[in-house]
């Protein structure tokens, strides 16, 4: 077919192509554009601008959203160059193409939608970077034992560990950091070790740990923020010297009242339902034991253990019903007064009180500042759930508390509240879950698919953030939250408010006995779905290049309306790939030298060390995506052990390698460690060797790893991976 577009024409097509677009606008020249089949040169890129333009154009409401997502990409880029003259150099380049930008697009979308999302990826580099600054603080630099003076910060009880966890000042006094942590056995805890007491103690403190393997948990960047400069065990007896005076301030007093109120909760329910009885009255999680949490975790369900969204809207669409039926039963009141405004802010002081209550953690503060802006809209009228409201509230949190971003807490918090607005503003979505005059069977029906295909697209969207942060994943969560949200909403929540109430006058008893009940059977439902075959995905370390495409797929297909969003499924989709393609290291080896895991070609584990589990272990475990417990090297074939070294012989793509690893700190003849050495391609080791230990390739002993920290080794590519090239030398990193 001939095309309309006459070749011969082009200087023609060209004036009227320019004419349109300067006057009629990018509608008419795009229609001009798509009438003709075939375009000279010089158009094409013509064309692909229009398009673009046009697409942000119908998108234009959009646009505001991606402004957290630039400032969030200025805090990753600054966690991940970890230097000053690159953070200067991001600085530099966003403000020099917010420049240009404007100078040569005004008048654009597509000029202005670069310009803000430069100037935001640049302000979120400078947030980040004053915020290290501003809490910058000394810490210490070797482990000690000492005794000194402190005053008391903060107290919190975990009673499922058996011990005390002190928050303390010590005013930079006696040569030890302003703030450290110390945990005090349950049995020696005085009942006077209160906030604002001035207390005496002898304690080990250490530096703040740092992670143990690539891609682990970094302590050491968390005490950063929080202004911990030592943490440690206290020794003995503690001494008050000062006792805590009593709180004026409400506020101030809130730490006291909050453990006395969850002692009062767990002590009306037994087991592991006063503990989750606790944690959604008060956020304290410290009761709660390693298995039930480990089944609220493979279950899906751990998400009702934070107190965010789900807490808190029960609280304030509880408050907001009660207050406004209420004061509709008195007609003088109603006709006189906005009902809705007084709801409203009755509704916003409970959210308020309910998120200092619970310790006002990110998930709750996210949570409140979204309910107080959803009772904004419903005061003035407009619509309340959309997704400014959540970028209104991811703004104000990376603004106040930029570090949290990297953090799986804010990450969780506003990937499942986000996924959940998209769902729910889709036309087909809001359509099929719109309500209509039907049967009961129908409305039921109709109310249980929704409730499943919202679980369903949570777990979706918070998968790959819990398989990049915990390297596990629970299958059945969108299954289980169809029993448990509507359980902990509608039936457990209501039931312990009403406990407390009634106990003001001696007669929450029963009620208390039904709100056990209903928790056990939330931690039945929990064991039984992380027990069944299949519930949990094990996944070593992400890489983050995938994890990276698969935000932002999830992020341009949630944050867009119009049918290009579809294109999200294309980083998605390669992001996966990416996943499914990696190639787990061979052999872990974490920053203390002591725990070692090698792996074979059927995937499986041994550890140089199968002792009681600890951190360091678990998070090799984890690390390296195994479930359960690991085999003993020595169970190994082809590995060679005694009291004090492992020697590993193991076969990858053809190559045979030979690992010898130390684990006693027994002394070994320097003339046979030195031929061990000759005969091994890696010796890893937690003693420093000497320098006549000559492997053919690595040498890992204490003064390797301490310059770069722990490390995982690819035999098939030969790549090492290390702490110090994964976190870089960031001011809360002690590489020597």
């Amino acid at each position: 077919m001939q095309s309309s577009f006459d070749p011969d024409s082009s200087d023609v097509a060209h004036e009227n192509f320019k004419k349109a677009t300067t006057s009629d606008g990018v509608g008419k020249a795009l229609s001009m554009l798509f009438r003709a089949r075939q375009l000279p040169e010089y158009l094409r890129i013509s064309q692909i601008f229009i398009l673009l333009e046009l697409h942000l154009e119908k998108e234009r409401d959009q646009l505001p959203l991606w402004i957290p997502v630039g400032i969030g990409s200025g805090i990753t880029i600054w966690f991940l160059l970890a230097d000053a003259y690159l953070w200067s150099a991001v600085l530099a380049l966003c403000a020099g193409l917010a420049v240009f930008v404007k100078l040569m697009g005004q008048g654009t979308r597509v000029g202005a939608a670069i310009f803000w999302l430069s100037l935001s990826v640049g302000a979120g580099c400078t947030i980040i970077w004053l915020r290290s600054s501003s809490v910058a603080a000394p810490v210490l630099e070797q482990p000690v034992v000492t005794s000194f003076y402190a005053e008391i910060e903060k107290t919190e009880v975990l009673s499922a560990r058996d011990m005390v966890r002190l928050t303390l000042d010590t005013h930079e006094k006696q040569g030890l950091p302003k703030r450290v942590r110390v945990n005090v056995p349950l049995v020696k805890a005085d009942p006077d070790l209160q906030v604002g007491a001035v207390i005496q103690l002898r304690a080990r403190l250490m530096p703040p740990a740092m992670a143990s393997l690539p891609s682990a948990y970094d302590f050491s960047r968390r005490a950063w923020f929080m202004g911990l400069g030592a943490t440690g065990q206290a020794l003995g007896n503690i001494k008050v010297v000062e006792p805590a005076e009593p709180s004026w301030w409400a506020v101030s007093a809130l730490p006291d009242y909050r453990q006395k109120l969850s002692a009062h909760v767990q002590s009306q329910m037994d087991g592991g339902a006063g503990a989750i009885g606790a944690t959604l009255a008060t956020g304290d999680r410290g009761a709660i034991d390693d298995a039930d949490a480990e089944a609220m975790r493979r279950s899906g369900l751990a998400h009702l253990l934070s107190i965010s969204g789900l807490h808190v809207t029960a609280v304030v669409g509880a408050v907001y019903l009660l207050v406004i039926r209420l004061l509709a039963l008195f007609p003088a009141l109603a006709l006189r007064v906005p009902l809705p405004i007084v709801a409203a802010g009755c509704a916003a002081v409970a959210a308020l009180s309910y998120t200092l209550l619970t310790g006002a953690q990110v998930p709750t503060i996210r949570a409140c500042i979204a309910a107080l802006l959803v009772l904004t809209a419903l005061v003035i009228g407009r619509s309340a759930i959309t997704l400014r409201m959540v970028a209104t509230g991811a703004l104000l949190v990376l603004i106040i508390w930029p570090e949290t971003l990297v953090g799986p807490s804010f990450q969780l918090s506003f990937a499942a509240v986000t996924a959940i607005i998209a769902l729910h503003t889709a036309p087909r979505i809001q359509s099929f879950f719109a309500r209509r005059d039907e049967a009961i069977g129908k409305r039921f029906g109709r109310a249980i698919v929704a409730l499943f295909l919202t679980g369903l697209v949570v777990e979706l969207a918070l998968m790959p953030i819990a398989l990049f942060h915990f390297h596990k994943a629970g299958i059945y969560g969108a299954l289980a939250n169809i029993i448990a949200i509507p359980l902990t909403t509608f039936v457990i929540m209501p039931l312990e408010a009403l406990a407390l109430l009634l106990d003001t006058v001696g007669l929450g008893a029963p009620v208390w006995w039904v709100c056990e009940q209903a928790l056990n059977s939330l931690l039945v439902l929990a064991h039984y779905v992380s027990s069944s075959p299949g519930s949990v995905t094990m996944l070593p370390t992400m890489p983050l290049m995938a994890f990276a495409l698969l935000v932002f797929g999830g992020l341009w297909m949630a944050l867009w309306t119009q049918r290009w969003r579809i294109w999200g499924i294309l980083p998605i989709c390669y992001g996966t790939l990416l996943v499914l393609m990696n190639r787990p290291p061979d052999i872990y080896i974490a920053g203390d030298g002591r725990h070692v895991g090698i792996r074979n070609q059927d995937g499986e584990v041994a550890m140089l060390r199968t002792g009681r589990s600890g951190f360091v272990r678990d998070m090799l475990l984890e690390n390296a995506g195994v479930d359960g417990e690991a085999m003993a090297l020595e169970d190994w074939p082809n590995a060679r052990c005694n009291a004090d070294s492992c020697a590993v012989a193991i076969e990858v793509s053809g190559r045979h390698w030979t690992i010898l690893a130390t684990r006693s700190s027994y002394h070994i003849p320097a003339l046979a460690l030195s031929a061990a050495c000759r005969r091994a391609d890696i010796v890893i080791s937690e003693r420093r060797l000497p320098a006549s230990c000559q492997p053919r390739w690595i040498k890992a002993d204490r003064t390797f790893l301490r310059q770069v920290g722990g490390m995982t080794v690819d035999l098939k590519s030969q790549q090492i991976e290390t702490v110090l090239n994964h976190s870089g030398r960031h001011a809360w990193t002690r590489f020597k």
